[in-house]
């Protein structure tokens, strides 16, 4: 709490000291064109300290947000027309007024391409690769990107015509409320044969799945790829008993080399098996549906024939609760034909076709099954018993150099470091007479059986947190969600999250170094400004996703629990965005004077003060409300937990 708010502090000292030297550049350039300084305030509002220094009201205001350098003549004094005070800012040539108004924005775009070079020398910040990888993570099952063939793994070249740069185009993107088509290209990869084929599809947007209040949308592309390693020196003794060891990088899971915690997720949580089957000879791996006994048609003589089998395994439990696969089998595991489900979709999800699956052939009659999830069954019985207890078959990287920090522009192509060969080598040999427990650097672990999180071992801290979260998102659904399906269909969601198997192993993404070059850094925030603005005009972006004050300091301070470098990087961020505004050709800002003088130069004649009065006043309204309103967003944003 105490580190929390100290960051605060910081931040908004960080905030002030970007506007103090702002207005120390309108400051310095109007001394130097002899102009006469009355005040330099830092924050509005009335003074809480103030003093005076060669001649100039130095002041700090109680409100710490900006802050102003007051020029004799800027201020309309009574009887006095400013155009005719020789030391005020109205009595000045119009270039001499021009470089005074050019001052403050440019001393903050030379700050931020300062820092910009510093991180640049000093080596750039440290990252997760997922925020730069251009590997897809996840891919909504029910999109048409999906429909498309498009799965984990994948890569995505251009985005809308450009070329892409990491997830984070995708996310600025889900805050634009538009219905105009997006252009993903990119190409499909198997890992297992190295084969790729290129894609390119229109999708048009649709809401995102995961938003409750908002409606932000999505192409179907839910998560970037990430590396999946277990980071902790000790292990628990659970994990030494599966074989999992410190840096070991999770790579194949259940039939699927891995690309992200939701990709992990959905292969813990769904319910196959994984049989080795000798079919004329020759001996495959294939995954199969485990499904409870209820969801099949069965004659009386199938029933009674598994019934048996219960007793000779010495099964406990209830007949109807025993899982199974949609097949029928003779008491030596041999396939003598399938079930039916009852369900029609059932049915079809477990014999059709599976798109890009490497371990999906549906079983024939006459194959035998001789291991389930690797383990060896020569009766129908050992199948049966080794079916009631869902098992992962995980196979780790055990690179030495895995937590070496590389570039972010070769991480993508170390991602699939490991030995396809080697993996073949692996899974080919589960659940034969001659297993492969190793191959090169990979691992397979030994089967684990996935717990449901509430019964993963936390502490008392943590089960707080769980809970809490658990609470807020409950409440925020109910609330915020108005069409009862989409309500329930979140809240189902909810608590089936909670009820969610896990395999109890903490992950982490691998570091990267991210140092791009100054004048690339510099750009890439001027593109992303120039971005959001013409998406704000333009109104595909709402502004209610705009930062205020309050959202800046709270950003910095974040930015404060990650590091320095994260910091200096977020004060060049903000620096730039400070001086770029103040360009903006808009009568309240340094932009809007820099209009009036150009104006005098081209037509010879200044504007009338009360023209540009008339021109300001309303924009100074506009701006107090914008002020206002992105401050209120902010707060919402920032207390949204206890609304």
């Amino acid at each position: 709490m105490i580190e929390s708010i100290l960051y605060a502090i910081f931040a908004v000292l960080g905030l002030g000291f970007l506007v103090f030297i702002h207005e120390l550049g309108h400051y310095w350039m109007a001394r130097r064109q002899g102009m006469r300084v009355e005040v330099f305030a830092i924050g509005f509002g009335k003074p809480i300290y103030k003093w005076e220094f060669q001649g100039v009201q130095w002041q700090i205001g109680y409100l710490p947000f900006g802050g102003y350098v007051r020029i004799a003549g800027m201020q309309k004094e009574r009887g006095v027309d400013p155009m005719r005070i020789p030391d005020g800012f109205y009595g000045k040539k119009p270039w001499q007024r021009i470089q005074v108004a050019l001052a403050g924005p440019l001393v903050n775009i030379f700050f931020a391409m300062a820092i910009f070079v510093v991180l640049w020398f000093v080596g750039g910040r440290d990252k997760n690769f997922s925020e730069f990888t251009h590997r897809i993570g996840w891919v909504d099952p029910k999109s048409a990107l999906y429909e498309y063939g498009v799965r984990p793994g994948d890569v995505i070249q251009k985005y809308e015509g450009r070329d892409f740069q990491g997830f984070r185009d995708l996310m600025i993107s889900s805050l634009m409320n538009h219905d105009r088509p997006s252009r993903l290209e990119g190409y499909t990869r198997d890992y297992l044969t190295g084969n790729t084929h290129p894609f390119d599809y229109t999708l048009k947007p649709y809401e995102d799945p995961r938003s409750v209040k908002d409606k932000l949308s999505t192409i179907g592309v839910l998560s970037p790829a990430q590396y999946l390693i277990y980071d902790q020196k000790t292990p628990s003794s659970y994990l030494k008993e599966i074989g999992l060891q410190p840096k070991d990088r999770l790579v194949w899971v259940d039939g699927e080399v891995l690309f992200s915690s939701k990709q992990l997720s959905s292969l813990v949580n769904e319910s196959t098996s994984f049989l080795t089957v000798e079919r004329g000879g020759q001996v495959f791996q294939t995954k199969v549906p485990r499904v409870h006994i209820n969801d099949l048609k069965m004659n009386v003589i199938e029933k009674a024939e598994i019934d048996d089998w219960q007793h000779e395994a010495a099964i406990k439990g209830r007949f109807q609760d025993l899982f199974f696969i949609p097949y029928n089998l003779s008491p030596s595991c041999f396939v003598e034909g399938r079930l039916e489900f009852i369900d029609e979709q059932d049915q079809i999800k477990a014999f059709g076709s599976c798109e890009r699956c490497a371990y999906f052939h549906p079983l024939q009659e006459g194959d035998r099954i001789v291991a389930v999830d690797g383990q060896l069954v020569s009766s129908a019985y050992e199948l049966l018993d080794l079916l009631q207890t869902r098992h992962i078959l995980v196979i780790v990287d055990r690179d030495p150099d895995i937590l070496q920090k590389t570039l972010w522009t070769k991480a993508d192509a170390q991602f699939e470091d490991f030995s396809s060969q080697d993996l073949n080598a692996i899974v080919s040999s589960i659940g034969t007479d001659k297993p492969v427990d190793s191959a090169g650097q990979l691992h397979l672990l030994n089967p684990i059986v996935p717990k449901p999180l509430t019964e993963i071992p936390l502490s008392s801290s943590q089960q707080q947190q769980l809970n809490k979260d658990f609470a807020h998102s409950k409440k925020a659904i109910e609330k915020r969600v108005q069409d009862p399906q989409k309500r329930g269909e979140l809240l189902g969601e909810l608590e089936k999250n909670q009820k969610k198997l896990v395999l109890g192993i903490p992950l982490k993404d691998r570091e990267v170094l991210y140092n791009p070059s100054p004048l690339n850094q510099f750009g890439s925030v001027v593109e992303d400004m120039s971005r959001t603005l013409t998406s704000l005009f333009s109104g595909d972006l709402s502004p209610k996703y705009m930062s205020g004050p309050v959202g800046i300091v709270h950003g910095v301070q974040q930015s404060w629990m990650l590091g320095v470098k994260e910091v200096l990087f977020w004060m060049a961020v903000i620096s730039l965005n400070l001086g770029l505004i103040n360009l903006l050709p808009i009568p309240v800002l340094d932009g809007g004077h820099i209009m009036f003088s150009l104006y005098e130069v081209v037509t010879g004649r200044a504007l009338r003060f009360k023209t540009m009065e008339k021109l300001i006043i309303p924009f100074i309204v506009l701006l107090i409300g914008f002020f206002i309103f992105v401050t209120y967003h902010d707060i919402l944003r920032l207390f949204s937990k206890f609304f």
